[in-house]
């Protein structure tokens, strides 16, 4: 009878651990959480004060809005893309205003876009467009009324969506050039007394 074979300890080493993965940002398709928070907050602020909002019109101090209202031929790629997928602009000019004045991360399809098809399938564009246009008005302090932003979102939504545009990528150069001259100011406290003698 032949010895039963002897009992080796079998010695378990550890799994490599897998090196971590890059820290990339998570891109869970076209609707941000925090876009549909904004877009409901901004909805509810509107609602609860209606009778303020569409009454509301710009200080004295406002500006003229740099881009025309009838300019909207130029550029013609803005102009096609804007008559074809007014979405795109739509969403492209919440980007810039309210996100990333270079347009970082900017996608052509995202929260903003699919909000402006969802409503226009009801005939209900003109509501965030007006929306936007306000919020142009008051972050650049531009001329304007909440009246005016609905008349011409809801009769000519191709130019009112290309002036907020174009107003939007003017006025977000200029406070990038604004602060840009300003970092680069000279310090005259830091000079030298002039040699004398």
């Amino acid at each position: 009878m032949a010895a039963p074979p002897e009992h080796v300890p079998v010695t378990t080493q550890p799994a490599p651990t897998p090196a971590p993965a890059a820290a990339q940002p998570a891109n869970n398709g076209p609707v941000d959480q925090a876009d549909l928070d904004d877009w409901k907050n901004r909805f509810n602020h509107v609602l609860s004060r209606s009778g303020e909002v569409v009454n509301s019109k710009s200080p004295e101090s406002a500006q003229s809005w740099a881009a025309g209202f009838f300019d909207c031929f130029n550029p013609i790629d803005t102009c096609l893309i804007t008559y074809c997928l007014p979405c795109v602009t739509f969403g492209k000019t919440h980007h810039r205003v309210r996100k990333n004045a270079n347009l970082d991360g900017y996608e052509p399809i995202n929260t903003s876009c699919l909000l402006f098809c969802g409503a226009g399938c009801f005939g209900l564009h003109w509501i965030p467009m007006a929306m936007q246009r306000m919020n142009i008005r008051d972050k650049y302090n531009l001329k304007g009324s909440c009246l005016e932003d609905i008349l011409t979102s809801c009769c000519c939504h191709c130019c009112s969506l290309i002036q907020q545009d174009k107003e939007a990528e003017h006025r977000e150069q200029q406070l990038l050039s604004a602060s840009v001259q300003q970092q680069y100011q000279p310090n005259n406290e830091m000079q030298y007394p002039p040699k004398t003698g």
